[in-house]
């Protein structure tokens, strides 16, 4: 059995002890004003434009006529029902990255911000880009679309196209989250969900082209709102 030196069991021990002593980084960042306050802004503007706006915007957009797009690059594709493996790959990467973000209190803040900005942006376009759904399409139930709406399971919002939200929130995850690992994991799984939507020809292929820019362009202005802090991070 080795023993160790006197010096170095001092030096474990006061290791332990400092350890255990040192604040969390949630506990340095909550001391912080502004970071409660801007916490507390983007969580009542969560739920005032998801639980709020959502609802009757998509309502709307859903009775709303739009234009049909040609697309050559949906015919290249088959036409298949993968809701299953979309929505593992999406929620999967959801849990998995909140999961990793939560341990980062700066970069979660920036990352809700970030969010917030893509949903904002998303309604946008999808307002200002009416489209209608490839005649095609497969009919893609979301569970949190049902549940923010209030709609029956079997119901299904078509007409929210340009651009894809699925995509793009996974791609927001890949840019929020640190390490090579994380982000490359992310990334495939955004990859896959792309085509994925296109097998399940709930989108044409403009609007999952066009997701990672505007992901990448609501986590840069996220970094402005979030503080210098979660900018640097």
């Amino acid at each position: 059995m080795r023993v160790l030196p006197p010096f170095a069991t001092d030096t474990l021990t006061q290791l332990e002890t400092d350890t255990a002593l040192a604040p969390s980084s949630w506990a340095l960042a909550l001391a912080q004003p502004a970071f409660r306050l801007r916490a507390l802004l983007v969580v009542v503007l969560l739920v005032a434009v998801v639980g709020l706006a959502l609802p009757p915007f998509f309502a709307y957009v859903q009775q709303r006529p739009g234009q049909l797009l040609a697309d050559p690059l949906l015919g290249l594709l088959p036409c298949r029902q993968v809701a299953v493996p979309i929505f593992v790959l999406m929620y999967g990467a959801c849990v998995a990255g909140l999961g990793w973000l939560g341990r980062h209190p700066t970069l979660l803040l920036r990352g809700l911000w970030a969010y917030l900005l893509l949903t904002v942006l998303r309604l946008a376009t999808i307002w200002l880009v009416p489209l209608a759904p490839p005649l095609d399409l497969v009919d893609m139930p979301d569970p949190f679309t049902t549940l923010v709406m209030q709609a029956p399971p079997t119901a299904a919002i078509t007409h929210d196209l340009f651009f894809s939200g699925h995509t793009a929130t996974v791609v927001l995850l890949a840019l929020a989250v640190r390490g090579r690992w994380w982000r490359t994991a992310l990334a495939l799984a955004a990859l896959a969900i792309g085509v994925l939507v296109l097998v399940q020809r709930v989108h044409y292929s403009c609007d999952v082209l066009a997701a990672p820019f505007f992901a990448w362009l609501a986590y840069w202005a996220a970094g402005f709102v979030a503080g210098r802090d979660a900018a640097q991070a």
